[in-house]
C-alpha cells in the first residue's frame, strides 16, 4: 500500500489544545466489526468489555524533555533549543536540536542560563559530542545520573507535540494533563495518550467490573511525530524504541487469554510492543529491548484482541497500524464519521474503542 491511502481531510479546529474535563468524560467512538459504530464516553468502557478483559496499561513516565539555552563559540551567543531522544549513557543523551545544523562537535551549550541563577539546578552545561546523518545530536552533560535527572526536571519543559505547541505554548497545566495518572517509569518524551483518559474512578469501576489491569513500559520517542516522507510503506524505516514486559506481565495475559479473556490495549504502544514480544503461536514472552516493529495492513495480530488508542494524524504509521487492525474499509468509515460528529483529534483529543475487522 502507499502512504497516500492513509490521507484524509481534517479541519484545524478539530485538533484538541487541552484535555477533556474530568479526563474519562472525553467521548469513545466505538467500532465494532463490520463498521458499526456507536457514540460513546470513556466512563463507559466498562460496558464494552467483559469480565476476564486485561487491559495493558503503558506506565512510561514523560520528562521534560524539551531544554531551551545558548551556544558560546568565540565569544557569541546564540540560542538553542534541543529534545531529548535517548539515554545514552548517565551523562550523555541523543537529541534533536534547533538550530542543529549551526553547531559543531566541541561547542559549549549552557541550558536554563537564563533562569534563576541562584538556584543551583536553573543550568546544565554541555558539549556537543557527535552528529550524525539523520539530524540527531550527541550531547556529553557535566552532571551525570539522578544529579542530572533532578536539573531536567527543573528547568526541562513538556515536549508537547507539534500540532500543539504550534498554536499555543506549553504551560504548567501541562505538567500534569500530558502524564497518565499511573506513569511510574521515567523516559517518555511523547505521552502514551491513550491512557491520558484514565481516572482513579475509572479504574475503580473497571476493577469493579472484573477486568484486570496489566502494565508495561515502551518509552515513547519523538519519532511518533515524524512524517513518513515515503509513499511506498515497504521504504518506510521506524524508529526504534526501548520497552520491557515482565515475566509477571507475560504469565498475567497468558493466563487470561487461557481462561477466556482478552487483551486490550490501551495505546498503539503497548499494542507494539505486546506485539514484539509474542511468538507465533500466540504466546507472550518476557521482553526487555529495542522494537521497531512497523505494523500496516496484512499483518497478523498475535497478542492483541481489542485496541483503545486516540484519533491520528493522516499519513501516519499509527493510523497505518489501526488501519492493520480493523480493516482498511471500516477505519476509513470510522474517521469519516469522527470527523463529521466532531470528535477531537489527537494527543488532548478523544478515543476510539476498535474491535477487529
Amino acid at each position: 500500500m502507499k502512504t497516500s491511502d492513509f490521507d484524509f481531510d481534517l479541519p484545524d479546529d478539530r485538533i484538541a489544545l487541552r484535555p477533556a474535563e474530568p479526563r474519562d468524560s472525553a467521548r469513545l467512538l466505538v467500532v465494532g466489526a463490520g463498521a458499526e459504530v456507536l457514540d460513546a464516553r470513556v466512563c463507559d468502557l466498562p460496558g464494552f468489555l467483559r469480565a476476564g478483559d486485561v487491559l495493558v496499561f503503558n506506565d512510561t513516565r514523560v520528562i521534560p524533555a524539551r531544554l531551551f539555552g545558548v551556544r558560546e563559540r568565540d565569544g557569541v551567543r546564540a540560542s538553542v533549543q534541543a529534545t531529548l531522544l535517548k539515554r545514552l549513557s548517565p551523562s550523555r543523551w541523543s537529541v534533536l536540536a534547533k538550530p542543529g545544523k549551526r553547531l559543531r562537535v566541541g561547542d559549549a551549550v549552557r541550558f536554563g542560563a537564563e533562569v534563576d541563577n541562584a538556584c543551583p539546578l536553573a543550568q546544565i552545561d554541555a558539549c556537543v559530542e557527535a552528529k550524525h546523518e539523520d539530524g540527531q545530536i550527541d550531547l556529553a552533560f557535566e552532571l551525570s545520573g539522578p544529579a542530572l535527572d533532578d536539573a531536567i526536571h527543573e528547568i526541562g519543559r513538556m515536549p508537547l507535540p507539534p500540532y500543539i505547541a504550534a498554536q499555543r505554548p506549553e504551560d504548567e497545566r501541562d505538567r500534569a494533563d500530558y502524564q497518565t495518572v499511573y506513569a511510574r517509569e521515567d523516559g517518555s518524551v511523547a505521552a502514551p495518550t491513550a491512557g491520558l483518559h484514565f481516572t482513579p474512578g475509572l479504574l475503580a469501576a473497571l476493577e469493579a467490573a472484573g477486568i484486570g489491569r496489566a502494565f508495561v513500559t515502551l518509552h515513547v520517542g519523538a519519532g511518533t511525530f515524524l512524517p513518513v516522507k515515503v509513499d511506498d510503506l515497504a521504504e518506510h524505516k521506524m524508529h526504534a524504541e526501548t520497552g520491557e514486559v515482565s515475566a509477571e506481565t507475560a504469565g498475567q495475559l497468558n493466563a487470561a487469554r487461557a481462561a477466556g479473556g482478552r487483551i486490550v490495549c490501551v495505546g498503539t504502544t503497548s499494542l507494539r510492543l505486546l506485539e514484539s514480544a509474542t511468538d507465533a503461536g500466540g504466546t507472550v514472552r518476557p521482553f526487555a529491548g529495542e522494537t521497531d516493529i512497523f505494523i500496516t495492513p496484512g499483518y497478523r495480530f498475535r497478542a492483541a484482541d481489542v485496541l483503545m488508542t486516540n484519533f491520528h494524524l493522516p499519513k501516519s504509521t499509527l493510523l497505518m497500524l489501526v488501519s492493520a487492525f480493523a480493516g482498511v474499509a471500516q477505519t476509513r468509515a470510522a474517521y469519516t464519521h469522527a470527523v463529521s460528529s466532531d470528535y477531537r483529534f489527537y494527543s488532548y483529543g478523544d478515543a476510539g474503542l476498535w474491535f477487529p475487522g
